[in-house]
């Protein structure tokens, strides 16, 4: 990664990170679904030198949860959101 393209990454995971603590602090949203989303947000606040498996990781768990019959539909579709910037930031740091 280069400078003025890290510096990008790091902002996208920062706005990623937001995202999915905007579903862990909603009590309205299953205690499962917040486990999910909080052990993703761990993964991609870690070490950028392994952004690249933690991400993969992320979008793992992420895409896991994001048909659980018992989901919120405004969640659903913050977690299609939050998946799409993973994959985005992914693909951003591979090139």
């Amino acid at each position: 990664m280069k400078g003025s393209n890290e510096k990008a990454i790091v902002e996208q995971v920062e706005y990623a990170i937001e995202l999915m603590d905007s579903i862990v602090e909603d009590s309205t949203v299953p205690r499962n679904i917040r486990k999910a989303t909080e052990e993703a947000r761990q993964k991609i606040s870690g070490d950028i030198a392994q952004l690249d498996v933690n991400l993969s990781t992320a979008i793992y768990l992420m895409e896991d949860i994001s048909n659980d019959i018992n989901m919120p539909v405004h969640t659903r579709t913050e977690i299609w959101t939050i998946i799409s910037e993973l994959e985005a930031i992914r693909e951003k740091a591979k090139g």
